[in-house]
């Protein structure tokens, strides 16, 4: 039997990861109470066809404080033999989270006459600290869509074999900061930048002129190399500690040019080992973003 437990900050999309899950043939409760998830269990359990059932529940801030802050003995002790666990928790940046919960005009759980929704925010993460702690894997949904959560959820979680190791490399750009859901992060800043070649800077690391650009470089093959080494060295010992999931970031000044051809070069060595590698490019998806934005503003107007 596998038991996905979805936790997080309201408005970060649990009940859209919730919706993916029940699509998926997975029996979901929505604000499940903590005291009732050992019962819930037990009882699935005993079912005859218990080891192919799959349970997903969402839990919240409406729960009694006292049972989140003593999750983690609740966790332990659904840790059996006959049970696979594992824990979603999302989260957004609070001006992304302040920005959903304007414009969809839903009320925090736990905002009221005494509590403004910023510190309503706060006092949430406080409180759902000792699930987060637990997390098999964090989903950042600051900078994603609806069905890109949906997509991710889909591939990284249902697409996910027993006992498999999960791995998403993404490119960013510094100075957009650094994807908090980061396991590793590596630095392509040192290699020669495409972006400073007028006839290269249109174009991204997912065009040819740049791959052949920073082929050319021999820092970047080096670089290449030694990631490589390093990943093919150490992520095998995470699998064997069973973890789930790994997100490994690239990261150069824009996240246009170096880290997007980084992390391509990266998912295609890690996918001839790993049956579920993804590979998304931050920025380039945001820039995507603000075009459609954009165009769809301009359609408006005119």
């Amino acid at each position: 039997m596998k038991l996905i437990i979805v936790s997080g900050r309201s408005g970060s999309g649990k009940s859209t990861a919730l919706h993916v899950l029940e699509d998926l043939g997975y029996y979901c409760i929505d604000n499940l109470p903590i005291g009732l998830l050992s019962p819930l269990t037990r009882e699935v359990l005993q079912a005859d066809d218990a080891p192919r059932r799959n349970i997903a529940v969402s839990i919240d801030a409406r729960n009694l404080s006292s049972d989140i802050a003593n999750f983690e003995t609740l966790y332990q002790s659904l840790q059996t033999s006959n049970l696979s666990l594992e824990v979603i928790y999302l989260d957004a940046a609070e001006a992304t989270l302040l920005q959903r919960f304007h414009a969809t005009r839903r009320k925090h759980p736990l905002s009221n006459q005494k509590r403004s929704l910023t510190e309503a925010m706060r006092e949430e993460k406080k409180l759902l600290a000792p699930i987060a702690a637990l997390a098999d894997l964090h989903i950042d949904t600051t900078d994603r869509t609806m069905y890109e959560l949906r997509d991710m959820v889909r591939e990284r979680v249902v697409g996910r074999q027993e006992q498999q190791l999960a791995l998403l490399v993404q490119s960013f750009g510094y100075k957009h900061g650094v994807p908090v859901d980061s396991d590793y992060v590596f630095d392509v800043r040192c290699l020669p930048n495409p972006y400073w070649d007028t006839k290269l800077r249109s174009f991204t690391g997912l065009d040819e002129s740049v791959r052949r650009f920073l082929e050319d470089q021999p820092a970047t093959v080096n670089m290449l190399q030694d990631l490589r080494e390093f990943l093919d060295r150490w992520l095998p010992g995470f699998h064997n500690v069973n973890r789930s999931y790994m997100t490994i970031s690239i990261g150069c000044t824009g996240g246009q040019h170096r880290s997007v051809y980084m992390a391509e070069r990266l998912g295609e060595h890690l996918a001839r080992s790993y049956n579920n590698v993804q590979v998304r490019h931050s920025e380039l998806i945001n820039a995507k973003i603000a075009s459609d934005q954009d165009n769809s503003e301009l359609n408006h107007d005119s």
